[in-house]
Protein backbone atom coordinates (compact mmCIF):
# COMPACT_ATOMS: atom_id res chain seq x y z
CA UNK A 1 0.00 0.00 0.00
CA UNK A 2 1.92 3.25 -1.08
CA UNK A 3 -0.49 5.12 -3.01
CA UNK A 4 -3.67 6.46 -1.27
CA UNK A 5 -6.16 8.47 -2.13
CA UNK A 6 -8.53 10.43 -0.12
CA UNK A 7 -11.29 11.54 -1.08
CA UNK A 8 -13.51 14.87 0.39
CA UNK A 9 -10.89 17.33 1.88
CA UNK A 10 -12.83 19.07 4.61
CA UNK A 11 -11.31 19.51 8.24
CA UNK A 12 -11.18 15.69 8.37
CA UNK A 13 -10.18 14.29 5.25
CA UNK A 14 -8.08 17.44 4.23
CA UNK A 15 -5.72 16.48 7.99
CA UNK A 16 -6.15 12.66 7.24
CA UNK A 17 -4.02 13.08 3.76
CA UNK A 18 -1.72 15.11 5.55
CA UNK A 19 -1.35 12.74 8.43
CA UNK A 20 -1.11 9.86 5.70
CA UNK A 21 2.11 12.04 3.43
CA UNK A 22 4.43 11.23 6.21
CA UNK A 23 4.35 7.59 5.36
CA UNK A 24 2.77 6.96 1.60
CA UNK A 25 2.09 9.02 -1.50
CA UNK A 26 -1.24 10.88 -1.12
CA UNK A 27 -3.73 12.87 -3.48
CA UNK A 28 -6.78 14.35 -2.24
CA UNK A 29 -10.12 14.84 -4.18
CA UNK A 30 -12.69 17.32 -3.50
CA UNK A 31 -15.71 18.91 -5.75
CA UNK A 32 -14.42 22.51 -4.63
CA UNK A 33 -10.85 23.33 -4.77
CA UNK A 34 -9.30 23.44 -0.93
CA UNK A 35 -10.14 27.14 0.35
CA UNK A 36 -7.93 26.50 3.41
CA UNK A 37 -5.10 29.85 3.98
CA UNK A 38 -2.09 26.90 3.77
CA UNK A 39 -0.74 24.49 1.43
CA UNK A 40 -1.60 20.57 1.73
CA UNK A 41 1.15 18.96 1.36
CA UNK A 42 -0.01 16.48 -1.13
CA UNK A 43 -1.68 17.11 -4.26
CA UNK A 44 -5.35 17.58 -4.70
CA UNK A 45 -7.42 17.29 -7.90
CA UNK A 46 -11.04 18.71 -8.39
CA UNK A 47 -13.69 15.94 -9.61
CA UNK A 48 -17.26 15.41 -8.85
CA UNK A 49 -16.59 11.90 -6.73
CA UNK A 50 -20.59 11.43 -7.29
CA UNK A 51 -19.43 10.53 -10.47
CA UNK A 52 -18.79 7.15 -10.92
CA UNK A 53 -17.72 6.57 -14.30
CA UNK A 54 -15.01 8.94 -13.63
CA UNK A 55 -14.47 7.70 -10.65
CA UNK A 56 -12.90 4.28 -11.79
CA UNK A 57 -10.95 5.90 -14.20
CA UNK A 58 -9.03 7.95 -10.65
CA UNK A 59 -9.02 5.67 -8.81
CA UNK A 60 -7.65 2.37 -10.61
CA UNK A 61 -4.51 4.01 -10.63
CA UNK A 62 -4.01 3.57 -6.51
CA UNK A 63 -4.06 0.92 -3.76
CA UNK A 64 -6.15 2.50 -1.42
CA UNK A 65 -8.64 4.65 -1.05
CA UNK A 66 -10.34 6.98 2.24
CA UNK A 67 -13.59 8.28 1.92
CA UNK A 68 -14.18 11.15 4.63
CA UNK A 69 -16.97 11.85 2.43
CA UNK A 70 -21.19 12.11 3.87
CA UNK A 71 -22.20 8.57 5.16
CA UNK A 72 -24.60 8.33 2.05
CA UNK A 73 -21.65 8.73 -0.38
CA UNK A 74 -19.67 5.37 0.78
CA UNK A 75 -21.70 2.82 -1.03
CA UNK A 76 -20.72 4.17 -4.45
CA UNK A 77 -16.90 5.09 -3.63
CA UNK A 78 -17.05 1.06 -1.60
CA UNK A 79 -18.73 -0.62 -4.36
CA UNK A 80 -15.84 0.53 -7.11
CA UNK A 81 -13.15 0.29 -4.94
CA UNK A 82 -14.06 -3.70 -4.17
CA UNK A 83 -14.59 -4.12 -8.41
CA UNK A 84 -10.95 -2.43 -8.30
CA UNK A 85 -9.50 -4.65 -5.96
CA UNK A 86 -8.30 -1.31 -3.53
CA UNK A 87 -8.03 -1.43 0.61
CA UNK A 88 -11.25 0.72 1.22
CA UNK A 89 -11.66 2.77 5.00
CA UNK A 90 -14.20 5.23 5.86
CA UNK A 91 -16.08 7.11 8.87
CA UNK A 92 -18.89 6.24 8.66
CA UNK A 93 -21.28 5.95 11.45
CA UNK A 94 -24.33 4.83 9.63
CA UNK A 95 -25.31 1.25 10.07
CA UNK A 96 -27.05 0.56 6.96
CA UNK A 97 -23.74 1.68 4.88
CA UNK A 98 -21.56 -0.63 7.15
CA UNK A 99 -23.77 -3.58 6.43
CA UNK A 100 -23.43 -2.90 3.05
CA UNK A 101 -19.84 -2.77 3.18
CA UNK A 102 -19.31 -5.83 5.10
CA UNK A 103 -21.21 -8.02 2.89
CA UNK A 104 -18.61 -6.36 -0.32
CA UNK A 105 -15.80 -7.87 1.66
CA UNK A 106 -16.60 -11.11 1.81
CA UNK A 107 -15.60 -11.22 -2.44
CA UNK A 108 -12.65 -8.69 -1.47
CA UNK A 109 -9.03 -9.62 -2.43
CA UNK A 110 -8.28 -6.32 0.19
CA UNK A 111 -8.99 -4.96 3.50
CA UNK A 112 -12.89 -3.38 3.59
CA UNK A 113 -12.54 -0.99 6.89
CA UNK A 114 -15.52 1.39 7.37
CA UNK A 115 -16.62 3.00 10.61
CA UNK A 116 -12.43 3.76 11.32
CA UNK A 117 -12.94 7.00 13.20
CA UNK A 118 -13.86 8.01 16.77
CA UNK A 119 -17.05 6.56 17.23
CA UNK A 120 -17.77 3.92 16.08
CA UNK A 121 -14.26 3.21 15.51
CA UNK A 122 -11.42 4.03 18.64
CA UNK A 123 -14.01 4.14 20.75
CA UNK A 124 -14.45 0.31 19.82
CA UNK A 125 -10.85 -0.70 20.28
CA UNK A 126 -10.88 1.14 23.72
CA UNK A 127 -14.24 -0.64 24.90
CA UNK A 128 -12.66 -4.03 23.56
CA UNK A 129 -9.06 -3.34 25.02
CA UNK A 130 -11.23 -3.29 28.63
CA UNK A 131 -12.52 -6.84 28.65
CA UNK A 132 -9.26 -8.41 27.89
CA UNK A 133 -8.84 -8.45 31.48
CA UNK A 134 -12.29 -10.04 32.24
CA UNK A 135 -12.75 -13.92 32.96
CA UNK A 136 -16.89 -13.14 32.10
CA UNK A 137 -18.35 -9.97 31.28
CA UNK A 138 -21.68 -8.32 32.16
CA UNK A 139 -22.02 -4.71 31.13
CA UNK A 140 -19.72 -2.09 28.40
CA UNK A 141 -21.08 1.28 28.39
CA UNK A 142 -19.04 3.29 25.95
CA UNK A 143 -19.55 7.54 25.77
CA UNK A 144 -17.60 9.99 23.63
CA UNK A 145 -18.61 13.83 23.46
CA UNK A 146 -17.09 16.26 21.02
CA UNK A 147 -18.11 19.99 22.33
CA UNK A 148 -17.35 23.15 22.22
CA UNK A 149 -15.11 23.88 25.40
CA UNK A 150 -16.95 27.19 26.20
CA UNK A 151 -20.84 26.67 25.22
CA UNK A 152 -23.22 29.22 24.54
CA UNK A 153 -27.16 29.05 24.27
CA UNK A 154 -29.81 26.26 25.05
CA UNK A 155 -28.40 23.76 22.40
CA UNK A 156 -24.64 24.00 23.96
CA UNK A 157 -23.37 22.99 21.22
CA UNK A 158 -21.39 23.33 18.00
CA UNK A 159 -21.22 21.49 14.57
CA UNK A 160 -17.49 20.82 14.31
CA UNK A 161 -18.43 17.95 12.33
CA UNK A 162 -20.64 17.42 9.42
CA UNK A 163 -24.66 18.60 10.53
CA UNK A 164 -26.34 15.70 8.22
CA UNK A 165 -23.82 13.22 10.63
CA UNK A 166 -25.54 14.35 13.68
CA UNK A 167 -28.77 14.34 12.48
CA UNK A 168 -28.35 10.79 11.43
CA UNK A 169 -27.13 9.07 14.41
CA UNK A 170 -29.75 11.39 16.46
CA UNK A 171 -32.64 10.03 13.93
CA UNK A 172 -31.80 6.77 13.24
CA UNK A 173 -32.41 3.71 15.80
CA UNK A 174 -29.25 2.61 18.15
CA UNK A 175 -28.48 -1.00 18.35
CA UNK A 176 -27.88 -2.04 21.97
CA UNK A 177 -27.50 -5.56 23.65
CA UNK A 178 -30.08 -5.12 26.73
CA UNK A 179 -31.35 -8.15 29.32
CA UNK A 180 -28.81 -10.61 27.15
CA UNK A 181 -30.82 -9.40 23.63
CA UNK A 182 -29.85 -8.00 20.65
CA UNK A 183 -32.17 -4.87 19.78
CA UNK A 184 -32.91 -1.53 18.38
CA UNK A 185 -33.99 1.55 20.58
CA UNK A 186 -34.81 4.95 19.46
CA UNK A 187 -32.12 7.30 19.36
CA UNK A 188 -32.35 10.43 21.24
CA UNK A 189 -33.84 8.37 24.20
CA UNK A 190 -32.16 6.69 27.49
CA UNK A 191 -31.01 10.10 29.43
CA UNK A 192 -28.38 9.67 31.75
CA UNK A 193 -26.42 12.12 34.04
CA UNK A 194 -22.73 12.24 34.02
CA UNK A 195 -20.38 14.46 36.10
CA UNK A 196 -16.81 14.67 34.75
CA UNK A 197 -14.33 16.22 36.77
CA UNK A 198 -17.12 18.29 38.57
CA UNK A 199 -18.93 19.14 35.72
CA UNK A 200 -22.78 18.14 34.16
CA UNK A 201 -23.17 16.51 31.76
CA UNK A 202 -26.29 14.03 29.90
CA UNK A 203 -25.91 11.33 27.45
CA UNK A 204 -28.30 9.69 25.31
CA UNK A 205 -28.83 6.87 23.04
CA UNK A 206 -27.40 7.97 19.11
CA UNK A 207 -27.16 5.22 16.72
CA UNK A 208 -24.13 3.85 15.29
CA UNK A 209 -21.56 4.58 17.82
CA UNK A 210 -21.06 0.24 18.27
CA UNK A 211 -20.45 -0.17 14.94
CA UNK A 212 -20.30 -4.06 14.73
CA UNK A 213 -19.94 -4.41 18.33
CA UNK A 214 -23.39 -6.00 18.89
CA UNK A 215 -23.03 -8.75 16.81
CA UNK A 216 -19.58 -9.81 18.67
CA UNK A 217 -20.27 -9.84 21.86
CA UNK A 218 -24.17 -11.02 21.24
CA UNK A 219 -24.63 -13.92 23.81
CA UNK A 220 -21.39 -13.29 26.15
CA UNK A 221 -23.04 -10.39 27.80
CA UNK A 222 -26.31 -8.56 29.80
CA UNK A 223 -25.88 -5.14 28.83
CA UNK A 224 -23.63 -3.09 25.50
CA UNK A 225 -24.74 0.50 24.67
CA UNK A 226 -23.41 3.39 23.41
CA UNK A 227 -24.18 6.79 24.35
CA UNK A 228 -23.27 10.76 23.22
CA UNK A 229 -22.05 12.84 25.43
CA UNK A 230 -23.69 16.76 25.56
CA UNK A 231 -24.08 19.60 27.88
CA UNK A 232 -27.45 19.18 29.82
CA UNK A 233 -30.59 20.67 27.86
CA UNK A 234 -29.11 19.77 24.23
CA UNK A 235 -30.74 16.19 23.88
CA UNK A 236 -34.43 17.99 24.56
CA UNK A 237 -34.04 20.48 22.33
CA UNK A 238 -32.96 18.34 19.65
CA UNK A 239 -36.32 16.46 20.28
CA UNK A 240 -38.69 19.41 19.96
CA UNK A 241 -36.66 20.46 16.68
CA UNK A 242 -36.80 16.91 15.51
CA UNK A 243 -40.18 15.43 16.42
CA UNK A 244 -42.49 18.58 17.93
CA UNK A 245 -41.68 20.75 14.82
CA UNK A 246 -41.45 17.41 13.00
CA UNK A 247 -38.20 19.24 10.64
CA UNK A 248 -36.86 15.18 11.05
CA UNK A 249 -38.91 14.76 7.49
CA UNK A 250 -36.51 18.13 6.51
CA UNK A 251 -33.41 17.26 7.39
CA UNK A 252 -32.02 19.24 4.70
CA UNK A 253 -34.19 22.92 6.19
CA UNK A 254 -32.63 21.27 9.56
CA UNK A 255 -29.29 20.53 8.68
CA UNK A 256 -29.41 24.51 7.63
CA UNK A 257 -30.96 25.87 10.42
CA UNK A 258 -28.31 24.36 12.83
CA UNK A 259 -25.12 25.66 10.89
CA UNK A 260 -26.05 28.80 10.86
CA UNK A 261 -27.20 28.98 14.72
CA UNK A 262 -24.43 26.67 15.85
CA UNK A 263 -21.51 26.93 13.38
CA UNK A 264 -17.98 25.66 14.47
CA UNK A 265 -15.64 26.96 17.22
CA UNK A 266 -11.77 26.58 17.30
CA UNK A 267 -11.79 25.79 20.88
CA UNK A 268 -12.98 22.37 21.01
CA UNK A 269 -12.86 18.98 23.44
CA UNK A 270 -13.43 15.39 22.84
CA UNK A 271 -14.18 13.31 25.93
CA UNK A 272 -13.85 9.29 25.88
CA UNK A 273 -15.25 7.35 28.43
CA UNK A 274 -15.93 3.90 28.79
CA UNK A 275 -16.66 1.03 32.06
CA UNK A 276 -16.56 -2.79 31.66
CA UNK A 277 -18.18 -5.07 34.36
CA UNK A 278 -17.84 -8.52 35.25
CA UNK A 279 -16.11 -10.80 37.24
CA UNK A 280 -12.16 -11.46 37.16
CA UNK A 281 -11.75 -14.88 39.57
CA UNK A 282 -15.10 -15.19 40.07
CA UNK A 283 -15.18 -11.58 42.00
CA UNK A 284 -17.27 -8.56 40.55
CA UNK A 285 -15.07 -6.18 39.14
CA UNK A 286 -15.50 -2.73 37.35
CA UNK A 287 -12.57 -0.79 34.58
CA UNK A 288 -12.96 2.49 33.58
CA UNK A 289 -10.95 4.51 30.65
CA UNK A 290 -11.39 8.18 30.71
CA UNK A 291 -9.47 11.36 28.74
CA UNK A 292 -10.47 14.39 27.40
CA UNK A 293 -8.35 16.13 24.29
CA UNK A 294 -8.30 19.23 23.01
CA UNK A 295 -6.85 21.01 19.91
CA UNK A 296 -3.20 20.17 19.03
CA UNK A 297 -0.61 21.48 16.29
CA UNK A 298 0.64 19.10 13.68
CA UNK A 299 2.94 20.19 10.82
CA UNK A 300 2.81 23.66 12.26
CA UNK A 301 -1.02 24.37 12.07
CA UNK A 302 -3.69 23.83 14.92
CA UNK A 303 -6.95 21.41 14.28
CA UNK A 304 -10.16 21.20 16.69
CA UNK A 305 -9.99 17.89 19.24
CA UNK A 306 -12.72 16.26 16.90
CA UNK A 307 -10.81 16.88 13.50
CA UNK A 308 -7.25 15.40 14.87
CA UNK A 309 -8.98 12.40 16.83
CA UNK A 310 -11.16 11.71 14.23
CA UNK A 311 -8.28 11.92 11.30
CA UNK A 312 -5.93 9.85 13.71
CA UNK A 313 -7.83 7.42 14.49
CA UNK A 314 -8.29 6.09 10.78
CA UNK A 315 -4.69 6.67 9.75
CA UNK A 316 -3.45 4.75 12.87
CA UNK A 317 -5.49 1.45 11.40
CA UNK A 318 -4.67 2.28 7.57
CA UNK A 319 -0.76 2.08 9.08
CA UNK A 320 -1.52 -1.37 11.05
CA UNK A 321 -2.96 -2.67 7.74
CA UNK A 322 0.24 -1.43 5.83
CA UNK A 323 2.81 -2.63 8.66
CA UNK A 324 1.12 -5.60 8.74
CA UNK A 325 -0.39 -5.66 12.40
CA UNK A 326 -3.72 -6.41 11.64
CA UNK A 327 -5.18 -8.08 8.32
CA UNK A 328 -4.79 -6.58 4.78
CA UNK A 329 -7.63 -8.83 3.47
CA UNK A 330 -11.51 -8.92 4.61
CA UNK A 331 -13.89 -6.88 6.67
CA UNK A 332 -11.96 -5.55 9.63
CA UNK A 333 -13.87 -5.43 12.95
CA UNK A 334 -12.55 -1.99 15.09
CA UNK A 335 -12.97 -3.88 18.44
CA UNK A 336 -10.89 -6.65 17.23
CA UNK A 337 -7.50 -4.11 16.60
CA UNK A 338 -5.70 -4.33 19.49
CA UNK A 339 -5.30 -1.17 21.43
CA UNK A 340 -1.60 -0.92 22.79
CA UNK A 341 -0.67 -2.02 19.21
CA UNK A 342 -2.60 1.18 17.67
CA UNK A 343 -0.90 3.12 19.63
CA UNK A 344 2.35 2.44 19.03
CA UNK A 345 1.68 4.05 15.06
CA UNK A 346 2.64 7.85 14.09
CA UNK A 347 -1.11 8.45 14.51
CA UNK A 348 -1.60 6.52 17.47
CA UNK A 349 1.36 8.43 19.46
CA UNK A 350 -0.92 11.45 19.20
CA UNK A 351 -3.25 10.49 21.79
CA UNK A 352 -0.51 9.69 24.23
CA UNK A 353 0.45 13.16 24.31
CA UNK A 354 -3.00 15.18 24.56
CA UNK A 355 -5.07 14.82 26.78
CA UNK A 356 -5.63 15.35 30.74
CA UNK A 357 -6.20 12.86 32.64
Amino acid sequence: MKEILVLGLGKVGSLVGTLLSENFSVTGIDQKEPHYNYKLPYETIKADVSNSEKMYLIMKDYDAVVSALPFFMNRGIAKIAHDLSMHYFDLTEDVETTKYIQELSKSSEKVMAPQCGLAPGLIGIIGSELTKSFDELRDIELRVGALPRYPNGQLAYSFTWSPHGVINEYLNDAEVIQNGIKKKVPSLDGFEHINIEGQEFEAFTTSGGLGTMCDTFEGKLDTLNYKTIRYPGHGKLMRFLMYELILKNDKDQLEKILSNAKPPVDDDVVYVYAVVEGWKKKKISRSEFFKAYYPLKIQGKKWRAISWTTAASVVGVIEMVASGKIPSKGFIKQEEIAYSEFLKTESGKLFLNNFKK
